[in-house]
This record gives structure tokens, sequence and C-alpha cells, in this order.
């Protein structure tokens, strides 16, 4: 079909979108390559930081001038225009260096991920022909054999540190390749994707335009660079002035880690999957005003872009394939609950939706506004094509019928959409068998056409199921061959030596035969749910061994929906990933008092490991308040000050999203031991605030307490509202004014509250004997009694010792007044409560709630439901008045 008359039925269409659908934008800078726009960033900001890992860093004239030596130092090692070079180095200063290095020589780098089966690499590596291969002593030790000469840019430094640091000329053009990069391929190996410079300086200008990015920002960059996203992360802030700030692997893992560098860093931009985004919404995140978010990978659901735009300045859903250059199209996404679209092309990118049907190149067919149809991408974002594919470049990247440009060309996505009425597009999904899972790309059939290679294993079928909402997983159905009756593990560790983490199915399932539809093909609807429960064969399984492995062993089957699990099961190979890790390192933090990080799981990922390190951090720990109750939820989270067994009553009467914790000063007693005599109410608050803030970094707070801890209480507000943070709700619950004035019961209460440890802090110089003789006698009988006890013995002294000095320093401390309002709630026949005091210091107000009862009993059926009842509209009340 001529392009002219296909163009004029397009434009027929009735409401067809914007006039700017197939115009080209040419605003890209022409005859310019990555490497010369950063040499003009250099000349206007030399001094300028440009990078920064931790405490390392590199102005913009420091990171030129070494990439500039190690350019010439290339260059000598024959690196010329499309010479491939192979970068193998972890998320660091030197990878920076190493990338701009190679481009300045001419040369095109090929990522390769040092995590990575060894396999792999060696494919990758030899597919290539990589003439150079640029690493460190560290990952040289880890590649695969190969005749590649290798730069460790750590020991050969001194020799790259000779050469020349101005500016090389390399000879490159905008049509050279900047990069080869390699993705999942269906027929069983990777394929590489050659990208041009032209290509990515087209891109990056127009990030800079839209999301934008100018040189007043800071990006945090969290992404390997094996996934092309990073190339925004590293080269858009280095052409604008701005600062890349890099965090290591182990940082982008673990969310409360990356939480703190996005905080401390100042970041004013990020970019990240749909699944890290999940990943720190789940440990509490509530986002920065200042941070414009940019999300891609795999579909937003309008869930999660609710919660994004709570927390952030914009909110921007990104699309595009590898062999496009990273995004083609971009949205700003707004409230709603209209499905997510993709938005509109970037520059000089034209978008058509080609009936899905398989059609010649020549009849492609145009379909109207709304009709689902596959997505073609064509423009100067197009890669050169795949590396030694011919017959896949012919396949997918097909002349542009609907362009007069000559050699024009248009790549098939294999993604299904549809336009909007309002010009914006919104993807259905994969016509094929493509899929993506936590923003990795993932070709089923390199997972088939690998397990297959198994000798036991006659066919299989690998499909995406999401038998839970929101967490989809690889599962694998196999038939095996005759007289073959291998073990689910052994096909996890044979994938493992073969294919990236993320390609390892987490279930798998053995089949008689594959069920076939009437035209005889595998009917992939009819593959049933995997059963979890016979995920681990009964050879390998070894059953807990204590209470301690019997206790981690109910909370993985709780996570995993898996039973039974062995202590010497691997949680990621049970189809545990990120997400899921989340919520198991909280529910064990909630049963251990123990917060361990995702990078101890990733390094310990058995239950018989996390239970050794949970033995050893008995005394190592670090001194916390937080004792988390209920950690999910979507509304800023209730403090409630000590009194952990009453915070948990009434926690229990909210529902599943008001996130709920606990801080208690036996958390913290380690810190203030050798200062207990000088121990000030304004030290405790200012550690709660410091553990209060690594949970919700901003205001508005609720705040809560019981009876005598008001104090501390009253403190933590008032040095929250001098840092300028906003407290929505300070509740105090039957509390007393004066515990001097309160009697015996006050007494009597306080014994009820701490137990035995209350009333010997009361009398400790008449047990002082006695309690060094015990701690005399546990030292002396460590080697035949559990040291265990010795030490949590020898910790309850301390918490005697800590809890007279912290009623002393409550005792000292005085009371004034408070910018804001109290809610008082108060028992009926409580006889001790001093309303008009409180009065006194509340400049904003005082709110009574009464509850028929007395001291205790409001605690108990039913007073505590009302009591629950009448808290959660307060607080319902206040964060819509704030």
């Amino acid at each position: 079909m001529a392009s002219s008359n296909v163009l004029k039925s397009q434009i027929s269409i009735e409401k067809w979108p914007l006039k700017e659908w197939n115009e080209t934008q040419n605003n890209y800078p022409q005859n310019k390559c990555i490497q010369e726009l950063f040499e003009q960033q250099v000349e206007q900001t030399p001094e300028a930081i440009a990078v920064v890992l931790a405490e390392e860093q590199l102005t913009y004239q420091e990171l030129n001038r070494k990439a500039n030596q190690l350019a010439s130092y290339l260059r000598d090692l024959g690196v010329e225009p499309d010479t491939l070079v192979g970068i193998c180095l972890e998320r660091s200063l030197d990878l920076v260096i190493g990338l701009l290095g190679i481009l300045k020589a001419g040369g095109a780098y090929v990522p390769l991920d040092p995590s990575y089966p060894p396999e792999r690499l060696a494919f990758m590596i030899e597919d290539s022909q990589c003439r150079v291969l640029l690493s460190n002593s560290e990952q040289q030790t880890n590649l695969p054999t190969h005749q590649t000469k290798v730069v460790c840019i750590d020991t050969d430094w001194s020799t790259i540190a000779q050469y020349s640091k101005e500016n090389p000329d390399s000879g490159v053009t905008p049509d050279n390749l900047a990069y080869t990069i390699y993705t999942s391929g269906s027929t069983g190996k990777p394929k590489g994707v050659q990208i041009g410079h032209r290509a990515l300086v087209n891109f990056l200008t127009s990030m800079s335009q839209a999301p934008g990015l100018s040189q007043e920002d800071i990006l945090l960059a969290v992404t390997t660079i094996s996934f092309d996203i990073a190339g925004l992360e590293l080269y858009l802030p280095l052409l604008v002035g701005a600062r890349v700030v890099l965090v290591t692997r182990e940082v982008a893992s673990d969310p409360t880690r990356l939480i703190n560098v996005l905080e401390e860093s100042g970041a004013t931009v990020m970019q990240a999957t749909p699944a890290t985004w999940r990943m720190l919404l789940a440990v509490g995140w509530q986002g920065s005003s200042t941070l414009k978010i940019l999300c891609g990978g795999e579909p937003m659901s309008k869930d999660l872009a609710a919660q994004l735009l709570e927390r952030s300045s914009s909110v921007w859903n990104m699309y595009g394939p590898t062999e496009t250059t990273v995004w083609s199209t971009i949205h700003r996404v707004e409230s709603g609950n209209s499905p997510i679209p993709i938005g509109r092309p970037i520059a000089n990118t034209q978008i058509y939706l080609v009936a899905p049907e398989q059609q010649e190149k020549e009849q492609l067919q145009l379909v109207p506004v709304g009709e689902p149809g596959e997505l073609l991408i064509g423009g100067v974002g197009l890669a050169r094509g795949y590396l030694n594919r011919p017959e896949l470049n012919e396949e997918k990247f097909i002349p542009d019928p609907f362009s007069s440009e000559p050699g024009a060309r248009l790549y098939r996505t294999g993604d299904l959409a549809r336009y909007l009425p309002d010009g914006t597009i919104e993807c259905l999904g994969r016509i094929d068998h493509q899929v993506k899972i936590r923003g990795f790309r993932i070709e089923l059939g390199e997972i088939e056409s690998t397990l297959v290679q198994h000798p036991s294993i006659a066919q299989t079928v690998v499909i995406a199921r999401e038998d839970t909402p929101g967490d989809k997983r690889l599962v694998a159905y196999v038939v095996l061959n005759q007289n073959q009756t291998p073990t689910i593990q052994e096909f996890r560790s044979f994938l493992k030596e073969k294919l990236p983490s993320h390609m390892v199915p987490g279930a798998f399932v053995v089949l008689e035969a594959l069920p076939l539809t009437p035209n005889c093909k595998v009917d992939r609807r009819a593959l049933p749910a995997p059963d979890l429960t016979i995920q681990n064969s009964a050879e390998t399984f070894v059953a807990p061994q204590d209470e301690l492995t019997l206790q981690l062993a109910k909370i993985w089957e709780g996570i995993l929906g898996i039973h039974p699990i062995g202590i010497k099961d691997n949680f990621f190979d049970l189809g545990g990933h990120s997400l899921l890790a989340i919520p198991l390192l909280t529910e064990i933090e909630k049963a251990f008092k123990k917060n361990l990080s995702l990078a101890t799981l990733l390094q310990s990922p058995t239950i018989e490991q996390l239970a050794n390190i949970l033995r050893s951090q008995e005394d190592t720990a670090p001194e916390s308040s937080i004792i988390p109750i209920q950690s999910s939820g979507s509304k800023p989270p209730f403090f409630f000050i000590n009194s952990i067994n009453y915070a948990k009553i009434i926690a229990s009467y909210f529902g599943s999203d008001q996130p709920w914790y606990c801080l208690s000063i036996f958390g913290i007693t380690g810190l203030f031991q050798n200062h207990l005599s000088q121990l000030r109410i304004a030290d405790i608050a200012a550690k709660f605030i410091e553990d209060m803030r690594k949970i919700q970094p901003e205001g508005p707070y609720l705040l809560g307490t019981y009876c005598d801890d008001w104090k501390l209480t009253l403190e933590i507000a008032q040095q929250l509202n001098s840092q300028g943070q906003k407290v929505a709700l300070l509740a105090f619950i039957d509390v007393v004014w004066d515990a001097s004035n309160s009697g015996l019961s006050t007494y009597w209460h306080n014994l009820r509250k701490f137990g035995l440890y209350y009333f010997v802090s009361k009398v400790k110089n008449k047990l002082k004997f006695m309690r060094h003789r015990i701690i005399i006698l546990t030292k002396s009988i460590k080697g035949k009694l559990d040291s265990k006890f010795g030490r949590t013995l020898t910790r309850k002294v301390q918490d005697v010792n800590f809890l007279e000095a912290f009623y002393q320093a409550t005792d000292n401390y005085s009371p004034q007044a408070y910018p804001g309002q109290i809610t008082l709630f108060l028992s009926s026949e409580w006889q001790f409560n001093k309303s008009p005091k409180f009065a006194s210091i509340a400049t904003e107000g005082l709110e009574e709630e009464e509850i028929y009862g007395y001291h205790h009993t409001i605690f108990e059926e039913p007073q505590v439901k009302v009591m629950a009842e009448k808290l959660s509209a307060c607080i319902d009340k206040t964060l819509a008045n704030k």
C-alpha cells in the first residue's frame, strides 16, 4: 500500500489524535555525540560536583580528565569508532570513568553485569567479539575464561595516569555506536541491541525538556548498567550540569538504606521500576515534595500512581523497548481513576498502531481510535539492529510504509495498545510470549530453550502467573523423559548456571503431558496453578530443629504460601523476591526484635543461615526503640510511647490501613548505661525521634501514650515542633500530672506495668549484693549454661538500673507550654487526672474524651473498643484539618 494512501485513511478517522502524531521535532543537537556534549558542560561548570558515591566524589573537571586518560590508553590498545569494549564493574566512580573513557576513545561499550552467571557472560563476550574488556581486580577473578585483553582500572591506573588529560579526538560521528546491550532472546540466547550516538543524544535531549532536568537537580542512580534505563541516570545529569548520586547494588536492593540515601543526598529526581517504588512504599517511605518520580519498565497500576502522587512533586510514566533507545513515550500522571496511559512519543519519534494480525509489511493497516493494535515505533531512536542476527533484524525492523524518508524503518514492539480520545496511548499487553517481571524484560522462549537442555526434560512451557494479586512469578511446566526422577532443586541449579536469577522460575510443575488445543498447540490457559506445597522434595527437605527455626519457618510459609519449608531451602528459589522480602523482614523484626537488612537476606537466604545470624546478634543488634505492631497501611503511622502491651491491645481495633509502632525505652537502655546519673528526658526523646524518622521522615506525626509516660511524649512533640515538623495529634490516655502525688495506687500500677524488675529497682540497695552474686555466678558457669541466659539476665539488670534513672529524670522534667492542642482520654473513675494543669500548657486548647471505667479497665472490653473508636475519629479529624 502506498504511504500516501495509508496516511490519508489515517487522517480521515474521526477524532484522530494530535497533529504532531507523525511530525518530526528536530530539536536535538545536530552532529553531536555524548562525549562532546559532556565536554561542553565541563567547560561551563568545571568545579561543580558531577558524581558522588558515599564519601567519594568527582568534579566535572576531575571526571573529564580521568576519562581522557583512560580514553587515550584505550586508543593505544586499538579502540576506535565502532570498536566494542566490554565493561564489567559494579556501580562506582570507576564505572562512570570507564563508560566515558570508552566513548571518548570512540568505542562502544558492552555492559556485562557482574551478577550474571559465567556461562552467560562468556556468551556475551564471545558474541560481541570485544577487543578490550574493562574491569577491576575484584571482578576479573569472577570473569569466565576468554581471550579478550583485560584492563583493570584499579591496578592498571598507574599506567593509565601517564596519558594525556586533554580531550582526545576520536573521530566518532553520530552514526557510530554508543553501546551494544544484551536482552533476553526467544531463541535461547541473549541478543545484542546496537544503539548509536544519534539515537542516544536525541533521547537525552528530549528527556532534558520533559520530564525535564536542570543544573540544579540531583539524580539518584539506582539501576545496573545491564538495564538500558541506566543511560538516563548516568548521562542526562552530566549533559545538563546536574549531579549524579550513585548507590551500590546492596543499597539499591535494601529499601531502608535506599530511603536514607534518598533523603541525605537531597535527590530531586529518581528513576525506578514500579517494583522498586513498591518496595520503598512497603517500608513506610513518606516521599518528598521536591522529588520528581520517573517510573517505567512495567505497567503502572492506579493504586501505585495514587501513592506516588501523594509523595512527590510529579510522577511520570515511561514506556519504551531497548530497541528504540530507552523510553519512546512519556506521560505525566494525574490523579484519577482512569488507567495510566504511556502518553505520547518523545521528540523525533513516531508511533503507529496497526492491526495485530500477521500481515505482510506492505499491508499494514492502521486501526481507528480506541481499537487495539500492535504498537510500531519509528524515528531517530531506532537501534542499528541486533548484532549478528540478520534474520531477526528483517523480522523486527521493517521498512516504514508511512514515511517518505528514504531508508525509514519501524520497529515491531509486539505490544498491544490503543489510542485514547485525548491522543494518549494505553498499553494493553503483549501479543507474544515476552513478559515483564519487576522491570526485567524476559523472553519465555529463552527459559524454555535453556530448560529443555536438561537431560531429564522432554518438553517444557514457561508462563508468568499472578495467582496472588501483585505477585507475578514465573512457573515452569515440564514433561520428563521416561525413568527420570530429578528434583526441582536440580532444575533450579541447572538454570542458575546459565540464566540471571530473575529468569529462574519460582515454581515448577511436573506433568505427564502438556495440555493441547484442538489445533495441537500448547493450551497455556489450561496449565494448572502450581501446588506450592510440593516445591521441595523429600530428599532435600530438612525440618526445623528448634523453636527459633520453627518460628522462622512459620513466617516463611505465611509469606510465600508454601508448606512445608525446610531450614536449608533458599528464599529466592521458592519464588521469593525483593517485594516479598519486605514483609518477611518485618515479621522477623516483630517476632525477634531484630532489624535485618535485605542485604542480609540476599547473603543468607536460608532459615538455617538466618537463625545463626539472629543468634549471633543477641548482643550486637543496633539499639532501637521501635517495635512494629502494624507496619503496613497508607496512613501516617501512629507512634505509641512505651506500654507495648497496651499499644498492641488498642492497635488491634484499627484496620490494616493504619500503621502502628510502639517506642520503648527498653530498646535503647544500652545507649545510656555509662551516664545514667545525667540521664535527661530530652536525650531519650531525641533518640525516639531519630528512630521515628527512619519510619516516617516527615510529619504530620501522630503521637500517643498512657499514664505517666506523658512527659516523655510531650518532650518528643516539643522537639518535633522545634524541628519544623507538624504534630497532628498528641493523645494522652488516662495520664497523671504528678505521679508522686497519686499515692500508693501509682506504685502498684507501675509494679503491674513493669513486673518484678520495677519492684527490684525500688529496693535495689537491699538486693545489690544478691545482684552482683547472680552476675558472678552467671559468668562462672558460662561454660555449663547457655550463654544466652547469661546475656539476657545481665540485660535485665541493666533495664532495672535504666528504669530507675528514667523515672528520676521524669520527676526532674518541668513541662513547658506546648504550641499545639492536647487530646485527653480520661477514665471516669481515675482520681488523679489534672485537666486544668494540662490545659495550662496546651496553647491551642485541650480536648477531652471520657471513657467509662477505671485506670486499667479502659483497656478491656467493652471500654477499649469505645476508646479505639474515639481515637480513630480523632486521627481522621486531625489529618483532615492539618
